[in-house]
């Protein structure tokens, strides 16, 4: 996928999808992420926290051609040297990973970088950042990042103005079908759902139900 494609492809995602090891197993990696895009995921990332990099790098490896038959942009969250190795469409790093120009001179030019951000001041640093696109949260107190205080939705209109209009921001942490109205009517344009979706019986079809709404 060139990177103009990837550009495009995220101005028009709503809904990002994870695979966690922390709720799928590497043997279930396959198919749970057949099952993210068959819903109606725009963007797939592996999340390996804790995970040792081969292990990691075996579960990218197996997600990559899943993804790229079916032109969904591939993530990998940390490891950008691993990320440039396997050819993944972008790479998502933390605050604590270093500098976004540091983390551009290893992955180049044409892979995105995404940003996770936890207030408004840090999505708006990562836009002059030159990040591709920021995820912004948590919302709402989850799992996903156990001990990160929640930012609640106070703030998510002035993180549209000011940064998602100039390029792709994900809201995300605890969002689930009971409060996404909440989260769209606060100004989200865009967001991620790890846990409600990952811990579904019908993995597909709950990520149909959240495609829809968005």
């Amino acid at each position: 996928m060139s990177s103009e494609a990837r550009r495009n492809r995220l101005a028009h995602a709503r809904l990002y999808g994870i695979v966690d090891f922390g709720y799928v197993s590497r043997e279930m990696v396959g198919s749970v992420t057949r099952d993210l895009i068959a819903g109606g995921a725009d963007v797939i990332q592996l999340r390996a926290k804790g995970i040792d990099e081969n292990t990691a790098s075996s579960a990218a490896k197996e997600m990559i051609p899943i993804c790229k038959s079916a032109g969904i942009p591939f993530v990998l969250n940390d490891y950008p040297v691993m990320a440039v190795r396997l050819g993944a469409d972008a790479v998502h790093i933390g605050q604590d990973d270093g500098e976004i120009a540091e983390v551009r001179k290893t992955v180049g030019e044409e892979m995105l970088i995404g940003r996770s951000t936890h207030s408004l001041f840090q999505a708006q640093q990562a836009l002059e950042e030159g990040a591709d696109y920021i995820g912004f949260g948590p919302l709402f107190p989850t799992p996903t990042k156990a001990g990160r205080p929640a930012i609640g939705l106070e703030e998510v209109s002035k993180m549209e103005e000011s940064v998602g209009k100039y390029l792709p921001a994900f809201c995300i942490g605890g969002i689930k079908p009971e409060n996404l109205s909440m989260v769209l009517e606060s100004g989200a344009r865009r967001c991620v759902i790890v846990s409600h979706l990952l811990l579904a019986d019908d993995i597909a079809s709950a990520t149909a139900e959240i495609r829809g709404s968005l």
